[in-house]
């Protein structure tokens, strides 16, 4: 298994989607997670050093994990099944048993990130969906989305995720097109733009 990190969050330049990248301690591979707005909001506040005045769904989890006696050992990043990513949390409790839950990679880095607990990926999984490293190009992504975080509001976030599925369904090709003159690199999948695809 290899130890990633989160090496923070960017946008898709196709699709205006974030992306959660992790990054291998080489630093010289990382691999890219699509996720929707609020997941990349949840993740970008456990980065953030400043607590949020209220405390959000992960750190509602996290309290709730400390009061019951368990404690988040690591969160693992088991396979990509279906083109999505799987993960599980391992917790361990004050009376020495272990347990595993299922997860969603999004939601277990959100986690992992408020109790300090490691983030792990199979070496299949980083081998088959890794991306080579570009610092320079990552720093500007995050600039970029951070200031559209920054200045958009919720009714202009709708806006833009309706306006993109609207896109998407119409780069799709009719059935009245003619063999041979549909776009074939035109991807219909809707899995490829979910929570937690690959890309």
């Amino acid at each position: 298994m290899v130890e990633m990190r989160v090496a923070g969050i960017a946008l898709d330049a196709a699709s205006r989607s974030p992306i959660v990248l992790l990054r291998d301690p080489s630093g010289r591979r990382q691999v890219p997670i699509w996720i929707d707005q609020a997941q990349a909001q949840n993740i970008m506040a456990g980065l953030s050093e400043t607590p949020p005045p209220r405390p959000l769904s992960h750190d509602l989890m996290a309290a709730l994990m400390s009061a019951g006696g368990l404690s988040l050992e690591r969160v693992i990043i088991t396979t990509i099944e279906d083109a999505t990513f799987r993960a599980v949390l391992k917790l361990s409790g004050t009376d020495g048993e272990t347990h595993e839950l299922d997860a969603r990679p999004s939601d277990a880095i959100a986690l992992a990130l408020r109790t300090g607990s490691g983030i792990w990926m199979l070496e299949e999984v980083v081998a088959s969906a890794s991306i080579p490293v570009d610092a320079e190009a990552d720093a500007e992504d995050a600039a970029d989305f951070r200031r559209f975080l920054e200045r958009i509001s919720p009714a202009e976030l709708v806006r833009q995720i309706g306006k993109a599925q609207a896109e998407v369904e119409q780069q799709a090709p009719s059935d009245s097109e003619p063999d041979g003159e549909a776009d074939t690199d035109t991807d219909t999948d809707t899995d490829s733009h979910e929570d937690d695809t690959p890309g």
